[in-house]
Parts: C-alpha cells; structure tokens; sequence
C-alpha cells in the first residue's frame, strides 16, 4: 500500500512502509543541498563506465546496511539507484534498518535510465566495455552451455560434462558470491578501466 508524502510533490515522492520513491529531478535537487547521500548500488564496471557524479559506490552484491549508514551524517537520508530500478529496490529492503537509526531511505525511480531521460548530467568512460562483466559472464555462460550440450547432442554424449560444469560453476558462485569466470573477464584489456571488478551481482540486470 502507497500513500503521497505530504512534504513533496506527489509526482516526484511517493512513501512506502519502509523507503520512499523518489524522481531523478527531485533527487538531484536534494542531493544539491545536502539533505540526501546518493548510493550507486551497480557493480564496480557498470558504474566506472558511466556514473551519477555525487554518487558514491556500494554494489548490491555485497551490499551492507551499516557500511551505508557511515556515509550519511545527521538529519540527512540516503537514496539508492542502479540502472533501471530493480536492484535499488532490493537495496532499499536490505537497507530498512536504517529507520530505526532516523535515517530516511528513498529509491531513484527509474534509475540511472531515467536520470538520462530527464537530461540530467552522467560522467562516461568509453574506455570501460559498454557490457557489465554480470552480463558477459551470462554470454558467455549461455554460448558455451549451447555448444556443449549440441556437441553432446550430434558428436559424443560425454560433451554433456561442458554444461555440468557450467551448472557447477553458477552454483558455487551463488553459494559463496564468487565468480572466477567474472575475475577473470575483469582483467581482460576491454575491462582493465574498471578497476578490477570481480564480482558477480547476485539480483538482476535491471
């Protein structure tokens, strides 16, 4: 259940139980004065590539509530984006702690995709690889689990071992949030300029 927040207009702040929604345009007017800290919860390579410049870095894949806190100062909220909404939101429910300590968490509509539609300012590094390693890594899992499984299918069963341990691989990395496949892809030439992420996000792509 939603209801209009009374200080703000009710196209640009909408309160939930736990967080409040909030436009770009009303975001960046805030975070102007102060009165909000913006959170980019993306990973490292999607948020080297292009970023809010207020922004400051906590990918949702190791995300911590407290680590958040430390970065707002008294009588100010926090605000998180990610690149359409999704992940944010995840972000906003991880963060609903942070209530009890008087802090006010708000959720970017839309996310950075939306920030762009308003024609609000981003910093681009064309250096760093358009496609976030989350993303590779879901290629390139995608085309080697095809090939093993038509290898196995038309030339020889026992190529059926490629998408088992592919499957091997996933599950290993959702259960201990390392992914060697993302370490690895984090130090090819095309994505140096990231800084070295090697992390898989564990939510979605949005």
């Amino acid at each position: 259940m939603q209801s209009t927040a009374t200080a703000q207009s009710p196209e640009s702040v909408v309160a939930t139980s736990t967080f409040v929604e909030i436009a770009p345009r009303e975001l960046q007017a805030r975070v102007a004065r102060g009165e909000l800290v913006l959170i980019d919860v993306r990973e490292p390579d999607e948020h080297a590539r292009e970023r809010i410049a207020s922004a400051r870095l906590l990918p949702l894949s190791r995300f911590n509530a407290d680590t958040a806190a430390s970065w707002v100062s008294p009588g100010q909220g926090v605000a998180f984006h990610c690149r359409g909404g999704r992940r944010s939101l995840d972000a906003c429910r991880m963060a609903a702690s942070l209530a009890a300590r008087g802090i006010v968490v708000h959720n970017m509509t839309g996310g950075i995709d939306a920030w762009k539609k308003d024609a609000l300012p981003v910093e681009l590094d064309t250096k760093v690889s358009g496609i976030s390693i989350m993303r590779q890594v879901q290629i390139v899992v995608g085309v080697l689990a095809l090939t093993g499984s038509a290898l196995a299918w038309f030339v020889d069963p026992r190529f059926v071992a490629i998408p088992a341990f592919l499957g091997a691989g996933l599950t290993f990395a959702g259960a201990t949030g390392t992914c060697a496949l993302a370490s690895i892809l984090g130090v090819m030439p095309w994505n140096r300029a990231a800084g070295g992420a090697k992390s898989c996000s564990t939510g979605t792509c949005g």
